[in-house]
């Protein structure tokens, strides 16, 4: 047995008290805005969502949950000690009673809160919270032994999460970071090799601006778009849109092994291998690259087009105006090693094995960062749930009810 599981068995082994949140606490928003805030200010500043900007002024000094009003709502919570200002947005729980440890109460909100908030929330242009739900929140009330033991272990856990995942996420940069280095230097060692030129891209392709349609929810085709292609130059497969097929837009079918680069916004440059042959048109915000494959290999001119080689170049041609603008006319500069095609057949089979590896990374570490988290949660869930059984004792309701047994 272990030291919670004493202690639960000697201080509440039959039932835990359940207290609204508006008897223990004091609940309110802040004053503030956006405006206020300032990048190199002093105190945090607590605003609707993830982000906390600083503020050269404060308004609290205390130990509180913060909760975010809309936005986030239910997934959200920061816990603080100290001087912090806060947006009119955001709630503050401030606990007046020594009874519950503001810690133990932080980790009960992780657990229970979203479930409860979902069926209570205020529908509007987002999820929004209401200051009598969160008043109306009950938790437990172990005795502050069992409260003590349960932080304490939660604590462990999520300073043991914490370490994993800033383990495995520097393991994944530091693959990617060794990936880039020998893909830099395969891509860029044959230089002074023989049968090696250095072209410009234009001189060894021609390019094809997309069709322009609505996308729809259904329809024959995919219809790639600019946010179809990843960061990886590879294709999202969630979130496809469709077109249906006719004469016209037929001329822009893909087949695999096509290249489609962004032309346009905050993605211009980013460069599509097809993956196969599923039905597919190309958007108008897509440039088809078309190779002389006598002369270059389409997988080598992606491998190129995913390296620092490319990108240094790219981001001196794109269009410095406010909408980046990376047409054919920019493209058609970026200069380039061409060695011989068996050379490029070579470096294409050792750079798609560091490719597989690093994919096998970017979805095993990430996969074993959310397993740990789920762990962790799991044993959060476990050590609160013990209160569930508890009945929900309302200290003002309590007295109400002697009052009314005095009256009769």
């Amino acid at each position: 047995m272990s030291k919670l599981d004493e202690l639960i068995g000697e201080l509440c082994p039959e039932v835990v008290e359940f207290r609204r949140i508006k008897e223990v606490a004091e609940v309110g928003t802040g004053s503030s805005d956006r405006k206020d805030a300032k990048d190199d200010g002093i105190f945090p500043f607590y605003v609707r969502s993830k982000d906390i900007l600083k503020s050269d002024k404060y308004i609290f000094d205390e130990i509180a949950i913060i909760i975010p009003g809309e936005g986030g709502v239910g997934d959200i919570f920061h816990y603080v000690e100290g001087k912090y200002d806060l947006h009119q947005r955001a709630y503050r729980i401030h606990f007046i009673t020594e009874e519950i440890l503001p810690k133990f109460a932080y980790y009960y909100f992780c657990n229970a809160f979203k479930s409860y908030i979902q069926k209570k929330s205020v529908e509007a242009t987002v999820t929004s919270i209401r200051k009598p739900m969160l008043e109306d929140f009950a938790i437990p009330v172990p005795p502050l032994e069992v409260q003590r033991e349960i932080v304490q272990i939660l604590n462990k856990f999520t300073l043991l999460s914490a370490e994993l995942s800033a383990e495995l996420s520097a393991e994944l940069q530091a693959r990617k970071k060794q990936y880039e280095y020998y893909r830099t230097n395969l891509l860029s060692f044959a230089e002074h090799e023989e049968n090696v030129k250095r072209v410009k891209l234009g001189d060894i392709a021609t390019f094809t601006y997309g069709y322009t349609d609505k996308a729809l929810d259904t329809g024959d085709v995919r219809f790639i778009r600019i946010t179809d292609i990843l960061d990886s130059g590879t294709l999202n497969p969630a979130g496809a849109k469709y077109i249906n097929l006719n004469e016209e837009n037929s001329k822009y079918l893909l087949k695999t092994g096509d290249l489609l680069m962004a032309r346009t916004g905050a993605t211009f440059g980013k460069t599509l291998f097809v993956p196969d042959d599923s039905p597919a048109v190309y958007a108008s915000f897509l440039i088809k690259i078309n190779l002389d494959n006598s002369i270059i290999l389409n997988r080598y001119y992606w491998h190129f087009a995913q390296s620092s080689l490319y990108w240094n170049q790219a981001n001196k041609l794109v269009s410095s105006g406010g909408q980046q603008q990376f047409n054919a006319g920019a493209v058609s500069k970026i200069d380039l090693i061409v060695p011989s095609l068996e050379i490029q057949e070579k470096i294409i089979d050792v750079l798609d094995n560091f490719d597989t590896i690093c994919a096998d990374l970017n979805i095993g570490l990430p996969a074993e960062i959310e397993a740990r988290q789920k762990q962790y949660e799991y044993y959060r869930d476990a050590l609160l749930t013990f209160a569930e059984s508890g009945t929900i004792i309302s200290r003002q309701t309590d007295r109400q009810t002697d009052r009314q047994t005095e009256h009769n």
